[in-house]
């Protein structure tokens, strides 16, 4: 006779009860956060709670809080809701904190109020994975940014252009209705009277939003970037590869290595585009991996001069190919990569043979541009493919041999861009896969921050188990 396997009966009374040490094994992730927890100073990292007070109802030890946090962010649950539930079901957890229970209010504030202590829990362990070897044969790190959601709608974000348009609609929905209470005067009959109050109410609802758009108005001139948000006021609309469909949400930059693929450094900024981001993300990732020459792999939106040379004072690499902006090679003409560029007599050579000279020195933007140009021009065979003007006109900034230095680096390395490609990208995609559609669940830069570095934290330390192992990654963490 075929039988089922059979489960414990649930009146069934134990005489020995079981440790709770026995249901989790010894190949099991929590044991490595708990290991993790054991080799930081929460303290020096600046968490509040650290040191009892002497006074008062006793707290929950920030490890307890920490450990729940890191816990529900490398099983995808973010919530402090959720992660209140799991503590009370769930064995690995009870595991990890002895059984304690926070309610989810206790654990939101924690993440709430120690938000730059968590940053510098995932400082850290890439500090953990540097002394355990990990970036020994790392060459360099790609670095790249991507847009992630905020907490709040694009209904609810304003530039000039979006509150006129909205302004516009609302005006005209008000002008239909108007003309419908025409048509009633004209004739009542054709317009109940049930329906001219309701239109009466849809009016009065129409200039009441008029009216709160023009405070929000007021506000938005007041801001220096003319933009506002209202559920996140660090919130800002950027726009992303598709047409329509801007993201209001935060750039979030990474640098990653290129050996195992490890999150190195990150910052959460509200800036729609990279140009600015390069010298700094370099600079991180330089303390972290404290390579001599380090290479920077990045993407044609990092490419800005003063960004590069930033770089290279720092002395790191940079590789980063050039933004393609002129216009002349559309229309058939030659463009500046055509003009020759003679360092010993600080000259140019055209197409035809010809030099430009320098002219004058010019400000723009705060960068010194030196001008060059020939007095040949008007007498050129091949004027008509050069320019439409009486000179052909050769801008060259002060500092762009550091420019052409890094452009004959690109050109003798031919892998750079799928380097990049391969290493910074699919952090990204795991990353927002585990956010899920909503990405961000909390609001303003310090929270947002924080949770992005339990992201990172969690990311990282999965890399780490799966290269090295649980038991390899948990031995490295008990020798420390």
């Amino acid at each position: 006779m075929k039988r089922f396997v059979e489960g414990t009966d649930r009146s069934q009374g134990i005489l020995f009860p079981e440790q709770l040490d026995d249901y989790v094994g010894e190949d099991n992730i929590v044991r490595v956060v708990d290991a993790f927890l054991e080799a930081l100073d929460l303290y020096a990292l600046g968490f509040a709670g650290a040191e009892p007070s002497r006074t008062g109802r006793p707290a929950y030890h920030p490890a307890v809080l920490l450990g729940i946090y890191i816990y529900g962010y490398l099983n995808r649950i973010q919530s402090s809701r959720r992660l209140e539930r799991e503590a009370q079901r769930n064995v690995e957890l009870m595991w990890l904190t002895g059984r304690l229970a926070p309610d989810f209010k206790t654990i939101a504030d924690f993440r709430k109020n120690n938000g730059d202590a968590i940053c510098q829990v995932c400082r850290q362990f890439v500090k953990v994975c540097r002394r355990i070897g990990m970036f020994s044969d790392s060459s360099g790190v790609a670095i790249d940014g991507s847009k992630f959601k905020a907490v709040n709608n694009r209904d609810k974000n304003f530039t000039n252009n979006k509150l006129q348009a909205r302004i516009e609609q609302l005006e005209e929905g008000i002008s239909r209705y108007m003309e419908e209470l025409d048509r009633a005067d004209r004739d009542p009959a054709l317009v109940p009277d049930t329906r001219v109050a309701n239109i009466k109410e849809k009016i009065a609802a129409l200039k009441g939003q008029i009216e709160g758009l023009a405070q929000i108005d007021k506000k938005l001139k007041a801001t220096p970037d003319q933009q506002i948000s209202l559920t996140d006021p660090d919130a800002r609309s950027m726009s992303t590869t598709g047409r329509g469909t801007a993201t209001v949400g935060f750039n979030v930059q990474t640098a990653v290595d290129t050996q195992h693929h490890l999150i190195v450094a990150h910052e959460v900024t509200n800036v729609g585009h990279d140009r600015t981001q390069l010298a700094s993300m370099a600079q991180q990732a330089n303390e972290v991996l404290r390579k001599e020459g380090l290479l920077v792999f990045a993407d044609r939106g990092y490419f800005s001069g003063p960004e590069i040379l930033a770089c290279e004072e720092l002395g790191v690499i940079p590789l980063v190919p050039k933004s393609l902006t002129s216009g002349n090679r559309a229309k058939g003409q030659f463009d500046k990569r055509d003009f020759r560029y003679l360092p010993e007599s600080d000259e140019f050579q055209c197409p035809a043979g010809e030099r430009a000279i320098w002219r004058m020195s010019v400000v723009e933007k705060g960068l010194v541009f030196n001008k060059y140009w020939s007095s040949a021009c008007p007498k050129c065979l091949i004027k008509s493919q050069c320019t439409t003007g009486v000179n052909r006109r050769i801008t060259r900034w002060e500092h762009e041999d550091t420019l052409d230095r890094m452009q004959q680096r690109l050109a003798t390395r031919r892998d750079t861009a799928r380097v990049r490609r391969r290493t910074v990208e699919h952090p990204f995609g795991t990353l927002k896969s585990w956010m899920g559609a909503t990405h961000f669940l909390t609001k303003t830069f310090p929270r947002v921050r924080a949770e992005m570095s339990l992201h990172v934290l969690a990311y990282n330390l999965k890399r780490v188990m799966n290269i090295m192992g649980i038991a390899g990654l948990k031995a490295a963490l008990n020798g420390l």
